[in-house]
């Protein structure tokens, strides 16, 4: 019997030889929690009223490591009633491929769909074929598909081109509310973080009432580098493993950091283009707050949305319609949320993430959780 072994991971796991996943934690099981403001019940972007995710695993053989990960902001029509969103880039070595769209109109069409390099153009060609086919679809003729990427190419043979238009249309046709999987999950599963195993993670936050009970949710695809802060300690110094390590040969590594990381902000506050835009900003920030370095080969962008219902735009309206929206003084509560939320997803991403080895027996392993902790516990006696 072939033991080689495929995983489809939206609702369901398929294996020939199932393999029990190893229990690791979420930041707050280890008493992380940045910032200030609590996070939603799910502590995950599916906290924001109406925004469903699905992933799609591909784990193949000894070299398929990868997959796709959707996020739809609402069950309706998404082209036939838009959401106000925007995209802010920190630096633009990546593929993003509809996001000038995006940023000229304010508003999005279709699902986000994240997934590997050589991928981006299947997930295109697969959001604008489902997009065709829903009912009241039948004469669309331009359809703006949102899709961003980060490179797996490490542990994943990218190359042989896994990612097909059924799997993409399989992860946004399972998107579903509810928790979100974490670590070496869809778009995440081949990813590399600061030198350990990243992947898909996600948190939230809600804003206290005086400032307007909005929530906050992130989910990020982590596969960049720096040096690793988490919990306010700094790991990649304390492990000896970041992107600027020098060996016990004297000689200093070879990857600076490279890399790329996705993130996907919702929120349910009334905000436009405008100000979607300045919470995706916020929302990159906060992966300084992580230690990435912003290197020269990474592509860190993220886009934002509102899945407030009042904003929602019919297509094809027209003349002058009013809107409710926060004026810019109210904006700082969501602002610190973001920040908030985005450390978070990625320190989630690291934890949930395990030890993979891929393509040409290369092995990445897992943030050690307890040396971690140790290194929480000495950092919290001092």
């Amino acid at each position: 019997m072939n033991t080689s072994c495929l995983l489809l991971i939206a609702s369901l796991s398929v294996c020939q030889s199932p393999v029990v996943p190893e229990a690791r934690p979420r930041a707050r099981e280890l008493g992380i929690a940045p910032g200030v403001f609590q996070p939603g019940p799910l502590n995950a972007i599916t906290d924001v009223a109406g925004v469903r995710v699905g992933q799609v695993t591909l784990i193949e053989g000894d070299a398929v490591r990868t997959g796709v990960t959707a996020i739809l902001p609402h069950d309706g029509n998404l082209f036939q009633s838009k959401v106000p969103a925007a995209v802010f880039i920190g630096n633009a070595f990546g593929k993003l491929a509809g996001s000038t769209q995006v940023e000229e109109l304010g508003t999005l069409e279709s699902p986000i769909v994240l997934t590997n390099t050589l991928a981006v153009g299947v997930a295109v060609d697969a959001v604008v074929r489902w997009t065709m086919k829903q009912p009241g679809n039948e004469n669309v003729r331009s359809v703006n598909a949102l899709v961003g990427e980060t490179n797996d190419g490490g542990l994943n043979d990218i190359r042989s081109l896994p990612v097909t238009t059924e799997k993409v249309l399989a992860a946004i046709e399972t998107a579903k509310p509810g928790p979100v999987d974490e670590g070496c999950v869809g778009a995440g599963t081949g990813c590399e973080a600061f030198g350990w195993k990243g992947g898909i993670g996600s948190s939230s936050r809600r804003i206290p009432e005086r400032f307007g009970s909005y929530t906050v949710g992130v989910l990020v695809q982590a596969n960049y580098g720096g040096v690793l802060t988490m919990g306010g300690v700094n790991i990649g110094r304390e492990l000896k493993r970041h992107a600027f390590q020098v060996t016990a040969t004297g000689s200093a590594t070879a990857n600076h950091g490279d890399g790329s990381c996705m993130i996907v902000v919702a929120t349910d506050a009334p905000l436009d283009s405008s100000g979607l835009k300045r919470l995706a900003a916020r929302a990159l920030f906060g992966l300084a707050r992580t230690g990435s370095s912003f290197s020269n080969g990474s592509g860190d962008f993220a886009i934002a949305f509102s899945a407030d219902p009042a904003l929602r735009i019919a297509h094809g309206t027209t003349g002058p319609q009013t809107r409710a929206v926060l004026p810019t003084d109210d904006l700082s509560p969501l602002f610190q949320a973001a920040l908030e939320a985005t450390e978070e997803a990625v320190d989630n991403a690291l934890l949930k993430a395990t030890t993979m080895t891929g393509r040409r027996g290369r092995t990445v392993e897992a943030l050690p959780v307890e040396r971690l902790k140790e290194l929480l516990r000495t950092e919290a006696g001092k």
